[in-house]
């Protein structure tokens, strides 16, 4: 197999690579501090990697890529049971960490190696397979403890490649994103995508409106982020001037790991005329969809399957829905290179999770256009809502109730109803806390863009709602809350 970096050997010496904040590497400084890294792993089968937004995370795993050993990124704000199970699960050998890293009690146990990101070695051979194991990245664990998802490196090399081909990323686009490391949008996506293009990628640390419009402006090309931050993008655009600037001198917007509201996406192109691109993927597939750079940015869309990804929507008995007709929701289900390989240590729920011919279960709901788009609905198992004989899809609900005025923030549950099975319930941020918009004038706002049956029979306010580190509405906490 190729290298997955061709850049660390091929690229100039002072070709920038990384930067965080401040400090930065070119790839001959990345490869020499890699290389210096490989030889302390001592043989470890599996190395963890303390994984904080910093030079170190980037430095660590990528040694380990090209030492062919996996690297089990560990989230900083987990819990002692989390990173307990993690670890008793995974075993790796040691620990990878910023030197200035407080690792705490559940890691006392495991060798620590500090990175040196100014080491020197020879740059280590990349000598890995196709199938090798590269990333053991934990999934977060709402139906039970995390399962370590076993990524092979083909799985990295094919969904870069393929959204080379849809973003039209080459060495020279430069990436600005300030997202966490642990999982995949920021490790895979924003940090070895670069890497594997040659070009660069500069981390903000803690994301700001104002660092991206700073970088934006001083050369980056490309902007990646989660929608809390497009949120934030679109509440800033009104009264900063120079990040409407910034994003309309832009190559690329794109938004990940949750839908990004309609509403927003209106606010950014009003502000910039540039349109936010939306891709879809998950810890155990990488990347599946995206809207291309060349084609129709179509909001609320997470565009067509990437080269060389199948994609189908199938019925609850496992036939594939009889229309692509931008109506019928089925749950997607997706075959290629970029799937992950097992569960590790969890032979049945890896074989739970395939089907027969080979295409993983997503368990994510959606609908096709005839022309291949597909917008996802909601998850199987929170966000699908089966009311008075229709399947309903929590999304678009949430997406017309955030056109209304009065509504800041909004998530849809369904709960037990004794006449309609279950029955839509609006879970609502208003924008005046003061004045909250009623139930009726909700459902009334709801019928008349979507249809009537999909209207909120219940409403309730909230000051805010419960969320993940990556921005992704907590609906379990809503609905036993």
């Amino acid at each position: 197999m190729p290298p997955l970096f061709p850049a660390l050997t091929e690229h100039p010496a002072d070709r920038p690579a990384l930067r965080f904040g401040e400090r930065s590497l070119t790839y001959a400084q990345l490869a020499a501090a890699a290389g210096a890294l490989t030889g302390r792993f001592g043989g470890a089968a599996r190395v963890a990697v303390w994984a904080t937004p910093t030079l170190e995370t980037a430095v660590a795993v990528t040694a380990a890529l090209l030492a062919g050993v996996p690297a089990v990124p560990l989230n900083p704000k987990s819990g002692a049971k989390e990173l307990g199970h993690i670890l008793s699960d995974s075993t790796p050998g040691l620990v990878l960490a910023a030197p200035d890293a407080e690792l705490p009690a559940a890691l006392a146990d495991l060798a620590r190696v500090d990175v040196d990101v100014h080491g020197t070695g020879p740059a280590p051979e990349d000598r890995g397979r196709d199938e090798d194991p590269a990333l053991i990245v934990y999934t977060s664990g709402t139906t039970g403890p995390p399962k370590g998802a076993v990524i092979p490196r083909r799985a990295i090399a094919s969904t870069l490649d393929a959204l080379a081909d849809a973003w039209q990323w080459t060495g020279d686009d430069v990436l600005v994103h300030g997202l966490p490391l642990f999982h995949v949008h920021g490790l895979v996506l924003g940090t070895l995508g670069p890497l594997r293009r040659g070009g660069s990628v500069r981390h903000l640390g803690r994301f700001s409106t104002q660092g991206v419009a700073r970088e934006l402006t001083t050369g980056a090309t490309m902007l990646f982020g989660v929608p809390t931050m497009y949120h934030r993008i679109a509440e800033a655009v009104t009264g900063e001037p120079e990040l409407v600037t910034a994003l309309t001198g832009a190559r690329l917007l794109v938004s990940g790991s949750a839908a990004l509201p309609v509403h927003d996406h209106g606010r950014i192109a009003t502000a910039t005329g540039r349109r936010v691109i939306e891709r879809y993927g998950m810890t155990e597939t990488l990347m599946n969809t995206s809207v291309r750079a060349d084609g129709e940015a179509r909001p609320g869309t997470v565009g067509v399957p990437l080269p060389g990804v199948e994609l189908r929507l199938v019925e609850e008995d496992g036939s594939e829905v009889a229309a692509y007709d931008g109506e019928t929701v089925g749950e997607i289900q997706v075959r290629g290179p970029n799937l992950f390989t097992e569960y590790l240590n969890r032979p049945d729920a890896t074989a739970a999770a395939f089907t027969a011919d080979g295409f993983f279960r997503t368990g994510d709901m959606a609908v096709r256009d005839p022309d291949g788009y597909v917008r996802i609905v909601g998850r199987k198992a929170t966000d699908l809502i089966k009311s008075g004989g229709y399947k309903i899809g929590a999304g678009e609900i949430e997406n017309a109730l955030l056109e209304h005025p009065g509504v800041r923030e909004a998530a849809v549950t369904g709960e037990a109803d004794p006449d309609l099975g279950e029955r839509i319930v609006a879970w609502i941020v208003p924008d005046d806390p003061q004045a909250p918009p009623g139930l009726k004038e909700l459902a009334d706002h709801v019928a008349e863009r979507l249809a009537p049956h999909k209207r909120p029979r219940v409403v309730h306010h909230l000051d805010a709602l419960p969320r993940n580190d990556m921005g992704k509405i907590m609906k379990r906490a809503l609905t036993h809350g």
